[in-house]
């Protein structure tokens, strides 16, 4: 189905188990004829599964995931369990995605119809049609930047504004909270059924473990694998976990801090680079408004870090400037050694920011 199409009606077949939901990105025809080569919604879906859901692979194409309704309500009741109770939902991200596919299986199973974000509308005109009572919504770190900018007190009508979907600058979340934004950030994955980690800690019934090749994730909340595809499931899930790829600790207390991607570490000189944080801290500098990073062959150095920017307002940063920006606080072998500036990110149908198309704008040197 289109997502253009989706209703709550449409998720409550899906999850009461009635009519299995394979749900097509909006976007130019390549991106959906991509889409349907991997949810391939015309077949008949694995024993056990009653949603397909398109990952967001920003490095390639995404991956299909099988989804039993059992674990979509069991992230849709822990979530209400943790945020203190059922509510209406704004819905700002893509039914495609799970996150926003989530919050239509929040709102089945609150009972409540929750209200869509239209494009380009004022955040303050979609708060006004809700209900009284509890108000939540779910965010990419970048809807969180732009709302914060323009209508911090409609985000302040929320009793709990969820961000995920990428790392999110931890001075930027304490912005939010300094103006009262009660904001929560959220880990997880399409795999997981959305975010199954909230502010670090597991929602009840989940598990977590770190070993040497990167989280695991456990519980009811898990996806029973990839559409069509045994031995990449095989891969990825084993013995009731699942193996994130992402780098991360757990403190005294069990909290998680997700690190990065172990897959996409830019070793430069010897050195190990996270991508995410050398974003962190450019998104930092008053002429940057956002960031992607990546790594390129260097005959010199291995790999280069490269940093495609988008410049705030009226500003036009610097590779020298960056990089000493970046050296200061990383060292130098996390500073820039290539530099592009474009006037946005592409993005994913997550809304996540697409590297694949950000490199392929960023031409070799």
């Amino acid at each position: 189905m289109a997502a253009a199409h989706l209703t709550t009606d449409h998720v409550r077949a899906a999850l009461d188990g009635v009519t299995p939901l394979a749900v097509l990105p909006d976007g130019p025809p390549a991106v959906v004829a991509a889409a349907r080569a991997a949810l391939r919604p015309e077949e008949p879906l694995e024993p056990g599964a009653d949603l397909v859901v398109l990952t967001s692979v920003s490095t390639g194409s995404g991956r299909a995931v099988l989804l039993p309704a059992a674990a979509l309500l069991a992230s849709a009741a822990a979530t209400a369990a943790r945020l203190g109770g059922p509510g209406a939902w704004l819905l700002a991200l893509p039914v495609s995605a799970v996150a926003g596919l989530q919050v239509l299986c929040r709102s089945v199973l609150a009972g409540t119809r929750p209200e869509t974000l239209g494009k380009g509308e004022p955040l303050s005109t979609a708060v006004a049609r809700m209900p009284a009572g509890r108000r939540y919504t779910s965010l990419v770190p970048t809807q969180l930047r732009r709302h914060l900018d323009a209508e911090p007190d409609a985000l302040r009508a929320f009793d709990a504004v969820l961000v995920g979907g990428a790392a999110t600058d931890p001075a930027l979340l304490a912005r939010a909270r300094e103006l009262g934004v009660a904001v929560v950030t959220t880990y997880g994955m399409t795999e997981t059924a959305g975010g199954c980690v909230y502010d670090g800690q597991p929602l009840d019934g989940v598990r977590v473990r770190v070993r040497d090749d990167g989280i695991e994730l456990g519980g009811p909340t898990l996806a029973l694998g990839y559409r069509l595809d045994p031995a990449g499931t095989a891969a990825s899930f084993a013995d009731g976990w699942f193996r994130t790829r992402d780098a991360g600790t757990l403190d005294d207390a069990g909290r998680l801090v997700v690190t990065g991607r172990l897959d996409e570490v830019v070793i430069s000189g010897g050195v190990n680079v996270s991508p995410s944080a050398v974003e962190s801290v450019l998104r930092e500098h008053p002429d940057v408004a956002d960031a992607v990073v990546f790594g390129r062959p260097d005959p010199t150095w291995g790999q280069r870090v490269v940093a495609a920017v988008v410049p705030a307002a009226g500003a036009r940063p610097g590779l020298d400037t960056l990089r000493g920006w970046v050296a200061d606080r990383l060292g130098p072998a996390a500073a820039p050694r290539q530099l592009h500036l474009l006037e946005a990110l592409p993005l994913l149908h997550t809304g996540k920011p697409n590297r694949r198309a950000v490199a392929a704008l960023s031409p070799e040197v």
